[in-house]
């Protein structure tokens, strides 16, 4: 049985880790091998041409910093957030929780729509800032859930009794004693808002207009954008300029690719502990 398991986790694994190796191999390969179709696993004909065009672009710089600015700025309003919302709703003490937690609960299943959200960003003055990629990301219900359930499974009533016979009070006892006790739980959340962050596009695509404001992945979109719309079929062009623009898409395509999700993949490991102790401990116990 143990045997079955791992040659069927190990295939798995191979199935998932595979794109992410063709990805980053056709990354570092030269253009003349991507458009001959040579890369399988390994690079060939290493090269940074296509990291070189990438940087080249002077917008990257800008929506990297935009997007860390954004990503930072959601992920720790909605730590703080939530843990708000969590804490009184995981105490047994809280008059009416329940009926706060179908108030939070009925978002969830009914959505206002596009038009309802865009015309309150554009009563608030918030079109064209910052805020409205911000706020809209402040709470998430789902987070909320998620963390009430580990306040309750993992931090036990007697606790507070001892910290109050002690004179700490309700805000005290959160901000001294549950913080730092919940550092599973707040690495969960962190990683699940600053991956959702990092990889929004849409909610920029709707409320921005200024460039200067554009997230990163805006940024890349528009070129993946540009490089798809090359006419690859047209006789007018030259052989060696259409297969030269023709690489130059493809290394396009793939260091935007990597540069896009290098970020992400240099946090994960300093939180995979915590994500893997949280999700279980949330999921489970309650």
């Amino acid at each position: 049985m143990l045997t079955t398991n791992g040659i069927l986790l190990t295939i798995f694994m191979l199935l998932v880790l595979y794109p992410f190796i063709y990805v980053v191999s056709c990354s570092f390969s030269s253009g003349s091998a991507l458009v001959r179709g040579e890369v399988w696993l390994l690079p060939k004909n290493l090269s940074l041409e296509g990291y070189q065009l990438v940087f080249s672009y002077t917008p990257i710089w800008t929506g990297y910093r935009n997007s860390l600015f954004y990503t930072v700025a959601i992920t720790a309003l909605n730590i703080v957030m939530t843990i708000m919302a969590a804490y009184p709703l995981s105490r047994k003490d809280l008059v009416g929780r329940r009926g706060v937690m179908v108030f939070f609960m009925i978002p969830m299943l009914f959505s206002g729509g596009l038009v309802p959200s865009y015309m309150l960003v554009n009563n608030l003055n918030l079109l064209n800032t910052p805020w409205a990629l911000i706020l809209p990301g402040a709470m998430s219900v789902f987070n909320v859930i998620v963390t009430r359930t580990y306040f309750q499974s993992s931090i036990p009533d007697e606790l507070l009794e001892a910290a109050k016979i002690d004179g700490c009070s309700d805000i005290r006892f959160l901000v001294s004693i549950v913080a730092p006790l919940s550092g599973a739980i707040i690495a969960v959340v962190a990683l699940w808002v600053a991956v959702g962050s990092w990889n929004s596009y849409f909610s920029a695509l709707i409320y921005i207009n200024d460039r200067k404001l554009y997230p990163l992945q805006i940024i890349l979109r528009e070129l993946l954008i540009a490089t798809s719309n090359i006419d690859f079929t047209s006789t007018n062009i030259d052989p060696k300029q259409l297969e030269r623009s023709q690489y130059l898409s493809l290394l396009l395509r793939y260091g935007t690719i990597i540069i896009g999700s290098l970020p992400l993949m240099i946090m994960y490991p300093f939180v995979q502990k915590y994500f893997v102790k949280g999700v279980m401990i949330g999921s489970i116990k309650g």
